[in-house]
């Protein structure tokens, strides 16, 4: 979407106890500096008693983040509220992580190709070889940093420095088969997803499609989810399904979860990226298009 030459595109999250007036005031603060809203979502927990709002609108170009956050803190500190605030003008960038499989890295970048996902790729960072040849053939950098017991925590810290040097808004483990420490899980909490083979919360762990297979399932499917220290455990933010048939193989479990695997993770990727992605305790709120 596109607004007037002399206007920008924010988007604003906000969470706080739910009251009466909050969507007023709000809006009532961005239509006094100017801002013509797009398109606004909203959730009410009614177990917690939180509200959850994402707002897109428009802004003279004059104005900045930081003064859109100076006419909204009086509002903002009133009703006590968690907000974020991003300028939809800056393109996101993402380190991607594989290891062998990289079907799912490869759905991501051919939607990145063809515009569907809005991002660059800072760096595919990998402990193989396999994915050298295609980073280089889109122009991305790539690290192979092998992984040991022995040097997980310097290979951590190296990643650490590449997200803070790249810039990057977001962690993506597309088949990644290492499992991050709970030192880093935490220092990059709500800035990680990954894609776990299962639909959560069953078949946790290795070899989920053949843990499936075993007990004669008849849907698999994909998890995409924050990164927490507990393994698998962190909160949903997109699943889907497939059917499947008693005269399947193993092996084809494994071929038709690789298809939803791809899916899945490009619209978590896309969700996070365009802040429809609220963090609400173990759960998510997430807010379609």
């Amino acid at each position: 979407m596109t607004g007037p030459d002399d206007t920008r595109q924010f988007v604003l999250n906000l969470s706080c106890d739910d009251k009466p007036g909050i969507v007023a005031a709000i809006t009532t603060e961005l239509a006094s500096i100017g801002g013509n809203i797009e398109e606004s979502n909203q959730f009410r927990d009614p177990v917690m008693n939180r509200f959850f709002m994402r707002i897109a609108f428009w802004a003279p170009m004059r104005l900045t983040a930081d003064d859109i956050d100076r006419a909204l803190r009086p509002v903002v500190d009133r009703y006590e509220m968690r907000i974020a605030l991003g300028d939809s003008a800056r393109r996101p960038k993402i380190v991607v992580m594989v290891s062998k499989f990289d079907h799912a890295m490869q759905h991501l970048l051919y939607q990145i190709r063809v515009g569907w996902l809005d991002a660059e790729v800072a760096a595919i960072v990998s402990n193989h070889e396999d994915s050298r040849a295609d980073a280089e053939r889109e122009g991305i950098p790539y690290h192979c940093w092998k992984v040991t017991r022995d040097n997980k925590a310097e290979q951590e810290a190296r990643l650490l420095e590449l997200v803070k040097d790249s810039g990057a808004d977001l962690v993506v483990l597309a088949r990644y088969m290492q499992v991050l420490s709970d030192g880093l899980s935490k220092r990059l909490y709500g800035k990680v997803i990954n894609i776990h083979h299962s639909f959560l919360p069953s078949f946790k762990g290795a070899k989920p499609y053949h843990q499936a297979y075993e007990r004669g399932v008849k849907l698999i499917g994909a998890t995409a989810h924050y990164v927490t220290p507990d393994l698998d455990e962190g909160p949903i933010i997109e699943q889907e399904t497939v059917r499947v048939t008693h005269a399947m193989s193993a092996d084809d479990f494994v071929a038709e979860g690789r298809d939803v695997e791809s899916r899945v993770l490009a619209h978590a990727v896309k969700a996070h990226l365009e802040r429809r992605v609220m963090l609400n305790g173990h759960k998510t709120v997430v807010f379609s298009k």
